[in-house]
């Protein structure tokens, strides 16, 4: 398990994403043209900060599927009004994760593993749940093919955990295949996902 976990996972990640990003150049070039156009000028690629492996902060690079539309005091409208006919096709199926394989080849994340969340969730991760950081985080994982959006937020995190409990090449495998199976299932898939914050929660609970 040591040794897939430190070299061929990795080794596996770099050959996986580079030969994807080559083989969907085409389609990847196609879907960027149809945002640009369909997101009104707000672009078609959308980067945010996450904390990585050891909590290092990189950006994050998804399809937009989101204008930057605004109100009449400039703050952004809410997501569903924001969310365009194309953002809706591209996150039912899962195509707005696939920049996200550049992020793989440079190393800031893995094929599998848990998911990148905000930076803001740091300070209230439990002991355990900081565990999620001793490894890269994943486009997929094992809270993603276990409800993903449909998961609290304590189910998810312990799905993270566990992850990096067990990592082998079986497990790993079985959630590219899971992951695959849930895409063409479209099962699990929150367009428009109106749960709480992860730290606004835990602030609730501590409140209460």
């Amino acid at each position: 398990m040591k040794l897939y976990r430190d070299f061929f996972k990795r080794a596996i990640d770099v050959t996986t994403s580079g030969v994807a990003l080559l083989v969907l150049s085409v389609p990847l070039a196609a879907v960027t043209v149809w945002l640009h156009v369909a997101n009104k000028g707000a672009g078609a690629f959308f980067l945010q900060e996450r904390p990585g492996k050891n909590g290092k902060i990189f950006k994050v690079v998804k399809f937009k599927s989101m204008t930057d539309e605004r109100d009449a005091t400039g703050n952004l409208l809410p997501n569903e009004r924001r969310l365009t006919k194309v953002g809706a096709i591209i996150r039912k199926t899962s195509i707005d994760e696939l920049p996200q394989l550049w992020n793989v080849f440079k190393g800031d994340m893995s094929l599998i593993g848990p998911r990148p969340l905000l930076p803001r969730y740091l300070p209230w991760y439990t002991h355990r749940e900081q565990s999620r950081h001793n490894v890269r985080p994943g486009i997929t994982g094992l809270a993603q093919v276990n409800g993903r959006n449909n998961l609290s937020w304590d189910q998810k995190l312990e799905y993270d955990a566990q992850y990096v409990d067990d990592i082998t090449f079986i497990n790993d495998c079985k959630i590219i295949l899971k992951t695959i199976k849930n895409v063409f299932a479209r099962k699990d898939i929150v367009v428009a996902p109106k749960g709480r914050f992860l730290d606004d929660e835990r602030k609730s609970k501590l409140e209460h």
